[in-house]
């Protein structure tokens, strides 16, 4: 299988500053007079993998191991301080709950908008629209402005839009653990029909049943560096060793 996603000696570092500041005038006036003081935080620290055509791949970790910090790389909204991140073909990426949505809009508009940002006219998301709605269950709530919406109902939109539109690369970031039980088997269901047709997956998941069911392989990612990686269940099984 070729080869869709690649990393190669990728470390990412952040720098934040040392001192609580308050607001953006008081941190505008202490940079102005370099009173703020930094330091440097990896995010990742060397890693390297890659994720074939077709294949599902979760990330795994504790809080702060780099997982979302990876995913953001992947999606092009980072660039790695040093080693290089190649992506071959279009990406859907649902990295953050209603990133990409105008919570002033309606669902119907947020499709529309959604669209427009992943390259698809007015009218092919007109073509989509019905079953973006069926599947998202919000039938008499397409014309309600979003920020009514509670945080389950945008992430039914958000999935659905994002995995309707067929994408080549779909990017999960734990959006699959918002919702109610039944529609996560319904996300997970639409997971395993794109996966048939050729979609590649990269998924981060704090549950580790569900990146059993869903991936091929799991990476596990601690303070910044891969700590395993392999099959999904041998992974998994690991991990959870240390959670016990």
């Amino acid at each position: 299988m070729d080869t869709i996603i690649e990393l190669k000696d990728v470390t990412m570092k952040f720098r934040m500053t040392t001192q609580k500041v308050d607001s953006i005038k008081e941190y505008a006036i202490r940079k102005f007079k370099r009173q703020l003081q930094y330091v440097d935080f990896l995010a990742l620290d060397g890693i390297s993998f890659d994720v074939k055509k077709g294949e599902v791949v979760g990330l795994i970790g504790l809080n702060g191991s780099g997982k979302s910090t990876t995913l953001k790389l992947v999606s092009g909204i980072l660039k790695p301080t040093s080693g290089s991140v190649t992506v071959k073909g279009n990406i859907s990426p649902l990295i953050e709950l209603g990133a990409g949505f105008d919570y002033d809009l309606t669902a119907r508009e947020n499709v529309y908008l959604n669209g427009s940002v992943l390259g698809f006219s007015h009218a092919e998301m007109d073509s989509k629209m019905e079953e973006i709605i069926e599947f998202s269950e919000l039938h008499d709530f397409m014309d309600t402005a979003i920020k009514n919406f509670s945080s389950g109902m945008i992430a039914r939109l958000a999935f659905s839009i994002a995995t309707n539109i067929k994408p080549e690369i779909l990017i999960v970031d734990e959006i699959l653990g918002v919702g109610d039980f039944l529609f996560q088997q319904k996300c997970e269901a639409r997971i395993n029909d794109m996966m048939s047709g050729g979609t590649t997956v990269l998924i981060v998941s704090h549950f580790t049943d569900q990146i059993e069911r869903l991936c091929d392989r799991a990476v596990w990612l601690e303070k910044g560096k891969i700590k395993m990686i392999g099959e999904a269940r041998e992974v998994c099984a690991e991990y959870k060793k240390i959670k016990q």
